[in-house]
């Protein structure tokens, strides 16, 4: 391998948020007139626009690898995927976590969920009442469900998202709405495809076999079909039972297909199409047992999953790019995007319960069921344009990104109506049955528990038709000033027209237009070529319910009881204030970053002390917050053998404001204090055997909505339900039998650790993280 100055590859990782007008004629126009313009721009030094990246070997057949990643480094990436990240990473001032395709491999984690929550910095939320069970993602303490990406491009809805075509996973942290958007007050995650590329010919065949009922198989094949037209394939089956939850179980089916035509030297044309299915049977695992303020998840809980509950999620993306360059400081690059996800559930929920005196074992220890259901159906279109423009030699050189997009999001939301059996057991006061129990009268589960409670389940109508169409434009600039000096900056307008009609039988109309600035500025410093210092200031805003498509702002919803009282509300803004050095170590092998911030979040939707209503309009946007923190990063090798990736975050959360006085001084709900991974990989024997873990650690987390107060001393009347801290050990080992064939080993939790990543308000489900389980895994390359 070796390490070249080249220019991004034209793919779709390249062009991830880099191209598409609002209409197509609007491209066809630039496109004819660019070389026009193109001839009125100074030159720039062609240099300045290329960035290091790793050379594949020539070979009969090539085996694809990460074009991102830093030669030798496979755990460090050099480069951001999404293009407008025109700086190498290590001089870009701000906090981006990279998770590469050699980083995911070894761990053998392969849900997006999994991998990200993870890193310090990121918990997950957990589906709540009027929310769609689904991937959701809490980044420094902010809400960022709606801030997934797939190559720069909104991936919109509540859904499952897996790793089987991924190349590297970006976690930016801090506002970054002049990047992605609205609504990213804590940051954005961001998946970089595999694409179709005419640089290697390969086939791999990945199977795996583990506990659990563990299968997985994995196929990725690139062919190109001359030396201008390449197409790929990656295809997914995956089935396990959760380990110790069954019938709980998961199921993944997907396909990941590309083509990449290069027209002519100067003209790209990619598309592709991106399948997945998850169906699972859920398991909303432990749930709180005790009184407050001795509360805490019951250990071992009995599983209560039905045999036909479910949580099936289907995505369907078609994504098509253009990109032209007029010149070698002149280029455009368009890219529309349309998909649909569907997310459909009926989970069971599991609580504490006693038996009443009137039961025929009063005082008996049970478990009590709860049914969760509903429905969703997303259609997002979005098309963007980015031009990207060099001007400037010598001293003082500008690289400037222009942006606009259009986008147009409609999610239905709907309920199924379940009826379940009759209850069988009486709890509290109760006369007659009233519940219904798991646990018989002699604390033993009674028959067939876990297909006793549903009866029926029928799709039933919608409750919420919640559209968004917004126009956005963005302009950026990164100047560089010598050999020492650069300054970002940016600036985005984003105008959007929200509507959402509510109800099931009588509609009502939320309708709100407004359009805000986003800003993102940041300067580095360079004593020399390894080490950079920074410091950056970027803001975000969000509207009332942008979040979320329901109707409560409990739930992170319409935060209005009528819509009389929408019109008042104010878009939430966050700030962002950080300074940071980041270090390149060992030949650029290895990167060392650390980062000061502080976010403050003002103009908070809340609801009044008992949340149900609005004074005189006072509580609409009268909330405000505070994260502070450090947080440390490494990535690549440390020697030649030994490679690492590692992360740490120490952060504090505050409700600094509130309409309700008790709130204030809180922690935020759904927020760890402290974080930390660490995954180190060590080459035994050179190129032949390697052995390695990984150690994640998570401090108390207390249950909540997540923006809002977490009310851990019970002083608001909530539960008082705090998520003990952990730490979990995973390991694993290869070997290669051949350049083209290997074996490997992945052991989760090694110490089975009894351990929870998430917990609704109320206590009543509680996440449990995987128990001990193994996989072993084929690797086949042709």
């Amino acid at each position: 391998m070796g390490n070249n100055k080249v220019k991004r590859p034209q793919s779709l990782r390249s062009a991830a948020i880099r191209g598409a007008s609002v209409t197509a004629l609007g491209l066809s126009m630039a496109l004819m007139s660019g070389a026009a313009f193109a001839q009125t721009v100074q030159p720039a030094d062609p240099q300045d626009n290329e960035i290091a990246l790793e050379t594949l070997r020539v070979e009969d057949s090539t085996i694809d690898t990460n074009p991102y990643a830093q030669p030798g480094a496979p755990y460090n990436a050099r480069v951001s995927g999404d293009a407008r990240h025109v700086a190498p990473l290590a001089e870009t001032p701000q906090t981006i976590t990279v998770i590469t395709q050699a980083a995911i491999q070894d761990s053998g984690l392969t849900d997006l969920r999994d991998i990200v929550s993870a890193q310090p910095g990121v918990t997950v939320g957990t589906g709540e009442n009027g929310n769609a069970f689904g991937d959701r993602y809490v980044i420094r303490g902010q809400e960022a469900r709606s801030d997934v990406f797939i190559d720069g491009l909104c991936d919109a809805g509540m859904t499952t998202r897996e790793s089987f075509a991924v190349d590297q996973i970006e976690i930016s942290k801090g506002p970054n709405s002049t990047f992605a958007g609205r609504g990213t007050a804590g940051g954005a995650i961001n998946s970089i495809t595999k694409q179709a590329s005419t640089d290697y010919n390969f086939n791999r065949i990945q199977a795996g076999l583990g506990t659990d009922d563990y299968r997985r198989v994995t196929l990725d094949s690139n062919i190109p079909l001359g030396k201008t037209f390449a197409v790929r394939a990656n295809l997914l089956h995956a089935f396990e039972e959760v380990p110790d939850r069954g019938p709980a179980d998961r199921e993944r089916n997907g396909a990941a297909l590309s083509a990449s035509w290069d027209v002519t030297p100067r003209f790209n044309l990619t598309g592709d199409y991106y399948y997945l299915k998850a169906e699972d049977t859920p398991d909303l695992g432990s749930y709180m047992v005790g009184t407050v303020p001795n509360r805490a998840p019951l250990s071992n809980p009995p599983v209560y999953a039905q045999t036909n509950d479910f949580l099936n999620t289907e995505s369907n993306i078609a994504t098509l790019r253009a990109s032209y360059e007029f010149s070698p400081s002149f280029r455009i690059t368009n890219a529309a995007r349309y998909n649909t996800t569907d997310n459909d559930y009926v989970v069971t929920g599991g609580r504490q319960a006693t038996r009443g005196a009137n039961d025929a074992a009063p005082g008996v220890s049970t478990v009590t069921l709860s049914t969760h259901q509903g429905w969703q159906e997303v259609e997002y279109f979005v098309d963007n344009l980015n031009a990207y423009l060099d001007i400037g030699s010598g001293a003082v050189k500008h690289q400037f990104v222009f942006g606009a997009e259009y986008s147009d999001l409609s999610v239905l939301n709907g309920l199924y109506t379940v009826t379940n059996n009759a209850n069988n057991c009486i709890t509290n006061t109760g006369v007659t049955n009233n519940a219904f129990c798991i646990l018989g009268s002699t604390g033993a589960p009674i028959a067939n528990a876990n297909s006793a409670y549903h009866a029926s389940i029928v799709r039933g109508v919608s409750d919420s038709d919640y559209n968004i169409k917004t126009l956005s434009l963005y302009a950026m600039d990164t100047v560089k000033f010598g050999e020492h000096w650069s300054i970002f900056g940016g600036l985005r307008w984003d105008d959007y027209d929200y509507s959402n009609i509510t109800g099931t039988t009588t509609k009502t109309l939320y309708s709100f237009s407004d359009s805000f600035w986003s800003g993102h500025a940041g300067i580095v410093y360079s004593l020399n070529d390894d080490v950079n210092f920074y410091a950056s200031y970027s803001t975000a805003s969000e509207i009332n319910g942008g979040e979320s498509d329901v109707t409560s702002c409990s739930y992170g919803g319409i935060c209005a009881s009528t819509p009389a009282q929408f019109q008042f509300s104010e878009p939430e803004l966050a700030e962002n204030y950080e300074i940071g050095a980041k270090i390149v170590l060992f030949n650029d092998q290895l990167l060392f970053t650390a980062a000061l911030f502080r976010t403050d979040k003002s103009k908070v939707m809340e609801t009044e002390a008992t949340g149900t209503g609005y004074t005189n309009f006072g509580t609409l946007n009268t909330g405000a917050s505070r994260v502070s923190g450090l947080e440390l990063g490494l990535s690549g090798n440390i020697t030649e053998r030994l490679s690492v990736q590692a992360g740490v975050a120490v952060m504090r959360s505050e409700v600094t404001r509130s309409a309700v006085a008790a709130r204030v001084g809180l922690d935020l709900a759904n927020f760890a204090d402290n974080s930390a991974f660490v995954q180190l990989r060590y080459e035994v024997v050179p190129d032949k055997l390697a052995i390695g873990g990984v150690v994640t650690y998570s401090s108390e987390m207390h249950a909540g909505q997540p923006d809002g107060a977490a009310d851990y001393n019970g002083t608001l009347g909530y539960y008082n339900n705090t998520i003990p801290d952990y730490t979990t050990l995973d390991l694993f080992a290869t070997y290669d039998f051949t350049e083209r064939a290997s074996l490997r080993l992945n052991v989760g939790n090694v110490t089975d650790e009894d351990y929870y990543l998430a917990g609704y308000r109320s206590g009543s489900f509680i996440y449990i993280g995987d128990r001990r389980n193994a996989q072993l895994t084929l690797s086949l390359a042709f």
